[in-house]
Formats: structure tokens, sequence, C-alpha cells
């Protein structure tokens, strides 16, 4: 498997994309997953995306990407965070 690129964003790059950011590099590297996260300004991501895998969002998304883009706002309240993680490992392993 190569390894993947992961952009996690906020509307700052700086609170709750942390708290993201943490999960992803452990949820990825416990699945095996090999991966370069990256936590950026989600005013950022469309300029980002070119040469990343996906981006993961604890903001709504502002437009469309060439790149699968989540939502991921279920990391922050709790809610429907194992859904989360299934579809992120869902989709790291399709890249490969």
């Amino acid at each position: 498997m190569r390894k993947i690129k992961v952009l996690v964003a906020c509307g700052a790059g700086i609170a709750t994309s942390t708290v993201v950011m943490k999960r992803i590099e452990d949820l990825l590297q416990d699945n095996n997953i090999e991966a370069d996260v990256e936590q950026i300004k989600i005013a950022e991501a469309v300029s980002k995306q070119e040469g990343a895998d996906m981006l993961i969002s604890t903001t709504i998304l502002p437009t469309q990407y060439k790149i699968p883009a989540i939502t991921a706002l279920g990391y922050i309240s709790g809610v429907g965070a194992d859904k989360l993680d299934e579809k992120i490992l869902e989709i790291a392993r399709s890249i490969n």
C-alpha cells in the first residue's frame, strides 16, 4: 500500500481540526494504513486538494472537491463517530 495524503480542515485550521487530526492519525495507524495527515483551513482545501487523497472537515463543505470529502462533525459531537471511522477506512483502502 502506498502512503496516502489526508487533509483535515476546520474553519480556522486550529481547534476542531486538531482533535480530528489526532483521531484520524490513530485510526489509520491502528489499521496499518500509512498516511500523511495535514491540518488546514477549509478555505485552503481547493488549492491543496491536488496531490491529496481525501478531505475530512469539521465544518460544512463550501464547494465540491475532486477528492473524496467527508464532513466529520460526529467526531466533535460523538454521534456517529464509528460510522465515520468505517467510511474513512473504506475510502483509504480503496485508494490503494
